[in-house]
């Protein structure tokens, strides 16, 4: 086509774009065949440019056109709006389909499978095979763009075996750095050779091959969540400490020898991966005969979602929950929930975190007669003196004799002598629980007393 050809085109094509009174739904039609011939005859990114040039001058043209209204009465009339926004549509998804691919199609490519090594847990035999499928690949980029990319072999090739867990981790976090590495080098690579879609398609192809093969290497190694769950166990170790067992199941056997050894680890190991109720009753049995503060995290977690046997776990770890405190004093007025409610204060008198000391006393006026007792035992437990007088108060005047025994034990445990000396009241209560804590407290009393020197 000649210059004044073109010319003549761009004026029509300006015409038609001004005058949108002659734009109907034929003219449109009829400019939209030529836009598909002139698709379908694009061989280079320019001739796309062409053709989405004039695209966008249709639908434009289609937006400010007065076409004519469907009538909403004829349920077979066709709203031609419509009809040539689809037709504009698919026109578009084919003219993309058309396009590249690009250089930046590769980098995606690598990018993705760089996401893939780091955040994937890899079996043993799965990492040793990663390096594999990496190293090809920079071999391929490589070649292709006649670059020098390798995967760093000083540590990746070490074998695990007789290493110590710390080995483990650094050999393992070095393989991970060198792949990486490699796979960095070849981004840039890529963007370094700045490839043109159309004088470089061979090119972008050839590596558009290899990162598919990338892909599928990747995909094909074996990862950890490909296991079996005893299988993931037998590769933790978990199974190692077996010898000759007599409880079945042999997990069970084992999960019973960690926690004779204090591994919290294993047991919160054996925790998330064995998920059957039995196994998992057993597991949070372990955990609170161990009362080891290295399982606070998952314990925590658990409490915050009310999991009653977690809230007793972190009561076992003492002091070293403290940091529970705040989650657990939320569950004090959880009234609709009395078991939630006598767990938690068993829990936070034993972790003895004088913060809760407030919102406990508070409860030794609520309504139910079998948690005030787990109210007055956990503020006994905690032991702080601000306790003394609505503990007293509660020995004086409640209506449920087992709250007020429960008190007079508070006041012992606190053990001050204002607090002894309201215990010490009732000696001749005719509640034998009552008595027997208010003799107990005359009698710690009396050795104070006998332990004082005379002037």
């Amino acid at each position: 086509m000649s210059d004044g050809d073109d010319e003549t085109a761009a004026d029509s094509d300006a015409a038609a774009s001004d005058d949108t009174t002659d734009v109907t739904p034929e003219t449109l039609n009829e400019r939209l065949d030529g836009v598909e011939s002139a698709l379908e005859a694009a061989e280079t990114e320019a001739d796309l440019d062409d053709v989405e040039a004039d695209l966008d001058g249709i639908e434009s043209d289609l937006e400010a056109a007065d076409l004519p209204e469907v009538d909403e009465d004829d349920d077979d009339a066709e709203d031609p709006r419509e009809e040539l926004e689809s037709r504009v549509s698919d026109v578009r998804d084919d003219l993309e389909s058309q396009r590249g691919p690009y250089g930046s199609d590769v980098v995606d490519d690598i990018e993705t499978a760089r996401s893939k090594v780091t955040e994937t847990r890899w079996t043993e035999r799965g990492a040793s095979e990663i390096v594999d499928v990496v190293a090809a690949f920079a071999d391929d980029v490589s070649d292709t763009l006649d670059a020098h990319i390798e995967v760093d072999g000083s540590d990746v090739d070490e074998g695990d075996e007789g290493k110590s867990d710390a080995d483990e981790d650094e050999s393992g976090e070095k393989r991970e750095e060198a792949l990486v590495a490699a796979l960095d080098e070849s981004v840039a690579a890529v963007e370094g050779a700045d490839l043109d879609a159309d004088e470089d398609a061979d090119t972008i192809a050839a590596l558009l091959e290899a990162t598919e093969a990338l892909e599928t290497g990747l995909e094909e190694a074996q990862e950890w969540d490909d296991l079996e769950v005893n299988e993931q166990l037998m590769a933790e170790g978990f199974y190692d400490v077996l010898g000759h067992y007599k409880d079945y199941p042999p997990e069970l056997s084992a999960l019973k020898e960690w926690e004779k050894r204090d591994h919290v680890d294993m047991i919160l190991l054996a925790k998330d991966s064995l998920q059957s109720e039995f196994m998992q009753e057993h597991c949070m049995d372990a955990l609170i005969r161990m009362a080891n503060p290295d399982a606070f995290e998952e314990m925590h977690g658990l409490a915050q979602r009310r999991d009653k046997p977690a809230i007793k776990a972190l009561g076992r770890m003492g002091e070293g929950a403290e940091e529970a405190v705040e989650t657990l004093v939320e569950y004090v007025d959880a009234d609709s929930d009395p078991a939630l409610q006598k767990v938690t204060l068993r829990a936070l008198g034993e972790i003895g975190s004088t913060e809760a000391t407030q919102a406990i006393a508070d409860k030794l006026e609520m309504d139910n007669d079998n948690v005030r007792p787990y109210v007055a035992r956990a503020l006994g437990l905690i032991g702080d003196t601000r306790a003394v007088d609505p503990l007293a108060d509660a020995l004086a005047e409640d209506d449920s004799d087992t709250v007020r025994a429960a008190a007079a034990w508070a006041l012992r445990q606190i053990g001050t002598e204002e607090a002894l000396e309201a215990a010490a009241e009732y000696t001749d209560e005719r509640s034998y629980l009552v008595q027997h804590e208010s003799e107990l407290a005359a009698d710690a009393l009396g050795d104070a007393d006998a332990e004082t020197p005379t002037a």
